[in-house]
């Protein structure tokens, strides 16, 4: 395989016609030169993060859910906030307010809980996204195009939390096909990839421009798209880290705004979204992208 790949077309895995050795050697692929140069760098990293290796996980499912107990915060402190806006905005009559608030902040903290420990993740995954349909439809966001991806990107990364709970075994449903925990996870880690970018392709199109902007959304795109067909899906997976936690810090300070500042819960929100994401991008650097990937094939070929 790696001969026919040369540049000498005519004369492919024969001895030289001219008496010299006969050449091993194999012209590079692009794809080969830049796996080559990634892997010398993720060397490095793992030589840099061997220490916290061991806590990646536990440290990916905390950030993930952080953002649910950060709202179920948010919701008790501002408890009078949110029932005048949901009845006053919303039209949502006075009981019903009470009750969807009180159900969002109990599921939130036990799922977030369950997540953490990793105690029953899909019913704890199946509620946190139960908690995100129902606040796009009772708070009114469900077409605001930014809080859509973001919450795909956060959805991307629960789909995380599901595949890295799972182990090697057959699960029975009565009347449907067996299913390997294994294959599972394979759809399930392919999912939660393409689902975690779309947070990024929304801070592509949002804001203004300036070349700044342009440089990190050029390098944020390229290694978007690594991690959607998992080419060094774990190079690619950290650099989106470094540039979402730099984002993060730098424009989402909320910390510097002064306490009624109207811009402040907003700040904070994006804030702790973004950390969920960088969780689900975490999990994603410890387990692989899994067998629906480039770096897969490349192993099997």
């Amino acid at each position: 395989m790696a001969q026919i790949r040369g540049t000498a077309g005519y004369h492919l895995g024969n001895p030289n016609p001219f008496g010299g050795p006969k050449s091993d050697a194999a012209d590079p692929s692009p794809l080969d030169a830049i796996r080559e140069q990634t892997s010398k760098i993720e060397d490095v990293l793992d030589t840099v993060s061997e220490p916290i290796k061991p806590y990646l996980p536990a440290i990916g499912r905390f950030l993930i859910v952080v953002t649910f107990i950060e709202d179920a915060l948010r919701i008790i402190t501002q408890w009078n906030d949110q029932l005048v806006y949901l009845n006053s905005y919303r039209h949502i009559p006075s009981g019903l307010t009470h009750l969807f608030l009180i159900i969002n902040v109990l599921t939130m903290i036990a799922c977030s809980t369950l997540v953490i420990i990793r105690k029953h993740s899909d019913y704890a995954v199946a509620g946190l996204m139960g908690v995100v349909v129902t606040q796009a439809l009772g708070y009114g966001l469900i077409f605001d195009l930014n809080f859509f991806l973001r919450n795909l990107s956060v959805i991307g990364g629960l789909i995380m939390v599901l595949s890295d709970s799972w182990v090697r075994k057959t699960q029975v449903f009565a009347g449907l096909p067996q299913l390997d925990e294994k294959d599972r996870k394979m759809y399930f880690q392919l999912a939660g990839r393409i689902l975690l970018i779309f947070l990024f392709i929304g801070f592509v199109f949002s804001g203004e421009w300036s070349v700044w902007r342009i440089g990190v959304s050029v390098i944020g795109l390229v290694a978007c798209v690594m991690v959607v067909v998992g080419f060094k899906a774990k190079f690619s997976a950290t650099l989106l880290v470094l540039i979402l936690s730099v984002f993060n810090v730098l424009v989402n300070n909320f910390w510097t705004l002064h306490e009624h500042h109207p811009h402040k819960d907003f700040a904070k929100y994006d804030f702790f979204q973004i950390l969920s994401i960088v969780g689900g991008l975490l999990l994603l650097v410890n387990s692989g992208p899994g067998q629906f990937s480039l770096d897969e094939k490349k192993k099997v070929y």
